[in-house]
């Protein structure tokens, strides 16, 4: 992006964002690229960068961890890898092999199901592999604290055993010559220690002639002398001579390890900057966190839809003062590309301008920005700023004449994708004649089709953003009762100065203030108490539309309970028809099952009777219900006649009626719950719940 001046991103403070973002990063690469961050102006890129931050702030949210813990830098170490003849060491080849374990459990992280969850984070992994040889070599010549291991070469095992044994001969005879020199009464203190590598023994100065051997110097004091005592010194040159062969190999060891892993020089860079580039989206993501950015849609256009939109530096800093930031919404698009704000001084004007400017700084370095999710933010190729007092002492330039100068630059190279920021347009000349070059600014402005936001107290500007098609006024409201400034901004009317209503606050006599209203032009008057009372009144409709949208939202909130409750009804409605209908086909199926057994047992009556034609009857009375229920009715009364029913236990032999057609036959048989009952010439197996005692009435008359 093109910024003009070349302090404009200072102005809008966009390097104190950068500094935040740098004190989250871990990695020397994050802090760089903070500091370094570039303001985008391809859509491709900015979309990439805010959905990486965006889906790492979604596992920030979630508490998921994410394995990228390498934070160390070095750099150094793999650029002198991949120098022909140079040589790592053990203790450099640590955080390499560190590095690898970190890629291989990032590319183990994104399996295939997080590969669909956070399709822009595994881009950052797209262009590389993980190559599991780097490892692997590491591991067969050094442990885990970078010594080089005693098999790494059989050389290397061979001299590190005779080592161990002359070193245990040397310590063998080394302390018989400390016991001998002990009981002669010449060891120090001290009884020995070690010079330029070899041992020595420590012996009073006065004894040092008795001693045979290499004298390599005296104490400080002069009191103690150090003494390789004779028997040693063949041993001591064996050790030292099979140190320097170890030495010799273990270099050795490690420049063809360094020659067999440079060709993965540039493969373990790209893990460095892939790991320093998590780090930095890591950044990005806890930024976001603390500002609250949230990802608003992006469009491929000069276009600005800002709805509920936070400064992030007034926020952080209101945020822990447990102070509220008032939010600014605006549209700026092809129909109105320029606003107008106009209001009192320390209104808010000034810090509305920069809210736009700073989020839209953040948007297209691929922060995260404090607005509503559902904001639509465009791209801007030029972003140019003119705040506060621009008076060059350098070239001799007054305030105007500076001012107009940064004007000329402004109408020279706006164009449609031109993003502007003007404080207080035509200020710092002759109100009238500065009025007049203000309007004539602002119209080419917009007829290059530049967006932008100009803050003003000039009456003109006011009325010609009135009539002006692609300018639109905006007020910062005052609440003239308190005579204090709301910080809110409210975009179709212009605001009033509130000139005369701060010289009440701030105490001046109210003499002064009658006759300066008498020296405003009557007119100039009118309006200006006009605009107040305008404000006034939206205010006032302000509050009626919140308290309206308050009872459209309990209305909506009543609605939802009424329909849970008809849903309720109806669910109870719904189950009270399906236990009915089970009810009914539990019914039918006894019914199917009684059936069925009350024509098995025709079939069997059928093979066992001689008379054919009771069975027949049976089968008939059986399958034409409706005929059956009619005679059923008047045997009912016809058996009602003749039997009595008895309460009383029903034995072998006794006389019973059956429940359902009212027939009556004679106990012959009693199985369990069942009895066989003789019926005419039929025997019938019936449940004896479905039979009832009863007697003749005749024969009780008789």
């Amino acid at each position: 992006m093109r910024l003009y001046p070349e302090t404009a991103a200072s102005q809008l403070e966009f390097d104190k964002v950068k500094a935040l973002l740098a004190e989250h990063g871990k990695t020397e690469y994050a802090k760089q690229k903070a500091g370094q961050l570039r303001i985008h102006t391809r859509k491709e890129f900015i979309d990439l960068e805010l959905k990486q931050t965006f889906e790492h702030k979604l596992l920030l949210e979630q508490n998921q961890y994410f394995p990228n813990d390498f934070i160390l830098n070095i750099s150094r170490d793999l650029v002198l890898l991949g120098i022909p003849g140079a040589m790592l060491t053990g203790e450099q080849w640590i955080p390499v092999r560190k590095l690898a374990e970190n890629i291989h459990t990032i590319f183990r992280w994104f399996d295939t199901e997080r590969r669909t969850a956070f399709p822009a984070m595994t881009k950052v992994i797209a262009g590389i592999y993980y190559e599991k040889l780097i490892i692997e070599l590491i591991d067969a010549i050094l442990d885990e604290n970078g010594n080089v291991k005693d098999n790494a070469s059989a050389d290397l095992q061979k001299i590190r055993m005779n080592l161990y044994r002359k070193r245990n001969e040397l310590r063998r005879m080394f302390e018989k010559v400390i016991a001998k020199l002990a009981k002669a009464g010449y060891s120090a203190d001290i009884d020995e220690s070690f010079s330029n590598g070899r041992r020595v023994v420590a012996v009073f100065s006065e004894h040092k002639r008795q001693v045979k051997g290499i004298l390599h110097g005296e104490s400080d004091s002069r009191k103690t002398a150090f003494i390789e005592p004779e028997e040693t010194i063949g041993l001591n040159n064996d050790v030292f001579a099979l140190e320097n062969e170890e030495i010799k190999e273990v270099q050795r060891i490690l420049r063809e390890l360094t020659s067999r892993l440079s060709v993965y020089a540039p493969l373990l860079q790209q893990y460095l900057e892939t790991t320093g580039e998590f780090d930095f989206i890591r950044a990005k993501a806890k930024l976001a966190l603390d500002m609250n950015g949230q990802l608003p849609s992006l469009a491929d256009k000069a276009h600005i839809h800002l709805i509920d939109a936070h400064h992030p530096l007034l926020y952080l800093y209101n945020k822990a003062s447990g102070k509220k930031t008032i939010p600014v919404t605006l549209t700026l698009d092809d129909q109105n590309r320029i606003l107008v704000i106009s209001g009192p001084n320390a209104g808010g004007k000034t810090v509305t301008m920069k809210t736009i400017g700073l989020n839209q700084l953040m948007l297209q370095s691929g922060l995260l920005v404090p607005v509503h999710p559902d904001s639509q933010m465009g791209i801007f190729k030029q972003l140019f700023i003119h705040i506060g007092d621009t008076q060059n002492l350098e070239f001799e330039l007054s305030t105007y004449s500076s001012h107009l100068l940064h004007m000329k630059y402004f109408i020279e190279t706006a164009n449609g994708k031109t993003l502007f920021f003007i404080d207080e347009l035509g200020s710092g000349s002759d109100p009238n004649l500065g009025g007049a070059f203000a309007e004539v600014i602002m119209e080419e402005l917009s007829r290059r089709h530049a967006f932008g936001i100009v803050t003003t107290h000039y009456l003109n500007l006011k009325v010609m953003a009135n009539h002006t098609q692609g300018i639109i006024n905006g007020a910062m409201q005052f609440d003239e009762v308190r005579l204090q400034p709301l910080y809110k901004l409210v975009v179709g009317k212009p605001g009033s100065s509130y000139t005369f209503a701060i010289a009440e606050r701030i105490g001046l006599p109210q003499h002064m203030i009658n006759k300066a209203r008498k020296l405003v032009d009557e007119d100039h008057f009118s309006l200006d108490r006009l605009l107040n009372n305008t404000e006034k009144d939206l205010r006032e409709l302000d509050k009626e539309k919140k308290e309206l949208n308050r009872l459209v939202k309990e209305n909506e909130k009543l609605k939802k309970e009424m329909e849970t409750v008809l849903n309720k009804e109806r669910h109870v409605q719904q189950v009270e028809l399906l236990k009915n209908q089970n009810r009914i086909t539990e019914e039918r199926l006894l019914y199917l099952k009684d059936m069925e057994r009350k024509l098995k047992q025709i079939v069997l009556d059928w093979k066992k009777a001689e008379n054919k034609n009771e069975v027949v009857k049976n089968l008939k009375d059986l399958l034409f219900k409706r005929k059956e229920e009619i005679v059923v009715n008047k045997l009912a009364k016809k058996m009602d006649q003749k039997y009595k029913e008895l309460k009383q236990h029903i034995t072998v032999g006794s006389l019973v009626k059956l429940k359902k057609n009212y027939q009556v036959g004679e106990v012959k048989e009693i199985r369990g719950k069942r009895a066989i009952v003789q019926i005419g010439v039929l025997p019938m197996n019936v449940d004896l719940a479905d039979l009832i005692s009863v007697e003749r009435v005749e024969e009780e008359k008789a």
